[in-house]
């Protein structure tokens, strides 16, 4: 039984305490923790009421689970317990990241880090390209959805147009060129 079909109202130091579990423990993939902690832990939702969160969340902007932390918050202890939530979801990534970069100022001038932040970011890249491939594989793509990809590539690649201004521009001319091609 969860706490809503008991009643009950998590206190605020306790949405604030799972939140901030649910966001140290979360690296690389948030909601199976937060599953764990809000359903079998807390037992402050049901399956059913989380499931119908998560869907919640996921059509709003922004990330599931911190749409769903001000959601929860919000539905046990109004506006206040949806900071707390939120508070509690951002607090340790929100160190580590700051902790991290507070090391990497201390070192980024060996030779050695550089090289490797190099390799990383070459890595990330190749990620990105390999996944853009394998999309535009299975996408069977005509040639204008080829031409202004192509086009958007060079614009911000080579030539360092904005990639917003490059998209504004050329995905609009794509979509009034699929519009026509279609005939509607």
């Amino acid at each position: 039984m969860c706490a809503l079909e008991r009643g009950e109202h998590p206190p605020r130091y306790a949405l604030f305490l799972g939140f901030l579990k649910i966001g140290l423990l979360g690296f690389g993939g948030v909601a199976a923790w937060a599953y764990r902690v809000i359903v079998m832990e807390r037992r402050w939702l049901s399956d059913a009421e989380y499931a119908a969160l998560l869907g919640t969340s996921q059509v709003l902007p922004g990330a599931n689970t911190l749409n769903a932390a001000v959601m929860i918050g919000d539905r046990f202890r109004g506006p206040s317990g949806a900071v707390v939530a939120v508070l509690g979801l951002m607090t340790m990534p929100l160190a580590i990241v700051v902790a991290i970069g507070t090391v990497f100022e201390q070192i980024k001038a060996v030779p050695d880090v550089r090289a490797a932040i190099d390799g990383v970011a070459m890595a990330a890249a190749g990620v990105v390209i390999g996944m853009a491939l394998r999309m535009a594989r299975r996408l069977r793509l005509d040639w204008a959805a080829v031409l202004f990809g192509g086009a958007i590539f060079v614009a911000v690649g080579i030539f360092q147009v904005s990639l917003v201004r490059a998209v504004l521009v050329l995905g609009s001319l794509s979509i009034a060129a699929a519009y026509f091609r279609k005939g509607a």
